[in-house]
């Protein structure tokens, strides 16, 4: 059963605890660690309990701007992007996974904002991930 996990706010995200929870899903999470550092990238992960969700969430932002939230799951991880109305039709634009497309056009809005989330378990899924943050760094 694949579940939400980092659910103790006793007990924050280390590098070991990920690797346990991600199992095979730890390397594609490595590197899309590793890559936060470079210098296209230069994103800031800012992990925090949140009562709300009763669990550890990574908000990945770049400057002041959120560009996505990660949660870590039972043996993957997930990325979550919010777009806004008008921001909507550049992601139909790029070149990724056509489902992460059709998630805008037919998930249901939080607000204002229309989500795209990828659940990520094999390193090769990172390069559509990518793609979205460089669009999403690029937005005014």
């Amino acid at each position: 059963m694949e579940g939400q996990m980092l659910r103790d706010p006793m007990i924050p995200p280390s590098e070991q605890l990920l690797e346990d929870i991600l199992g095979n899903s730890f390397g594609a999470y490595h590197e899309m660690c590793r890559r936060y550092d470079e210098p296209d990238y230069n994103l800031q992960p800012q992990w925090r309990y949140y009562n709300d969700g009763k669990a550890w969430l990574c908000k990945v932002v770049f400057k002041s701007k959120t560009v996505f939230w990660l949660s870590i799951w039972e043996g993957f991880f997930k990325t979550s992007f919010f777009f806004r109305d008008r921001d909507c039709s550049g992601i139909i634009e790029l070149d990724i996974d056509k489902s992460y497309k059709q998630q805008i056009e037919s998930s249901q809005t939080f607000g204002k904002l229309h989500p795209v989330v990828l659940e990520i378990r094999e390193p090769d899924q990172l390069e559509d991930l990518a793609k979205l943050i460089r669009y999403k760094k690029g937005l005014k």
